[in-house]
């Protein structure tokens, strides 16, 4: 679990707020593959702005138990006990310029939340960047097949 979301622990400070426009959410919406290749998120549109989810997982199940994955790392008692799959990682991501949004994004790796941005960089790419404190950090995410 721990390489799973590795790179989402160094998440960025929010970006400052733009209109939405439909090219912007037709953009990023769709089945991303993560840089490390090992999770599938769906990003659609929700409310006025992005919302993404775990689909699928490379490692399903938790290797010491052979149960479904969960999250374990949730300092919430009744939240580490949700599926990985169908975890919400962000949720009410707004628009932050052309073809950016900012908001929060969960890391599952150490169960905290953390002030994020993710960015279309092109037709098959998506920038998901944060900073806590002097940390900062990414990785692009490829777009991906149903």
């Amino acid at each position: 679990m721990s390489r799973r979301f590795a790179a989402l622990t160094a998440l960025l400070a929010a970006l400052s707020s733009a209109p939405a426009t439909h090219a912007q959410s037709a953009g990023a919406s769709g089945t991303w593959l993560t840089q490390a290749g090992d999770a599938r998120v769906k990003i659609s549109k929700c409310g006025g702005g992005l919302c993404g989810v775990i689909i699928w997982l490379k490692e399903p199940y938790d290797t010491a138990t052979g149960q479904p994955a969960t999250d374990s790392k949730n300092p919430n008692p009744t939240l580490a006990k949700r599926s990985m799959i169908g975890l919400p990682l962000f949720s009410g991501m707004q628009p932050a310029g052309s073809n950016k949004w900012s908001g929060q994004i969960y890391n599952a790796d150490d169960g905290s939340t953390y002030a994020s941005s993710i960015t279309v960089t092109g037709a098959e790419t998506l920038r998901v960047e944060g900073c806590v404190g002097a940390l900062c950090g990414g990785e692009t995410w490829t777009r991906a097949e149903h």
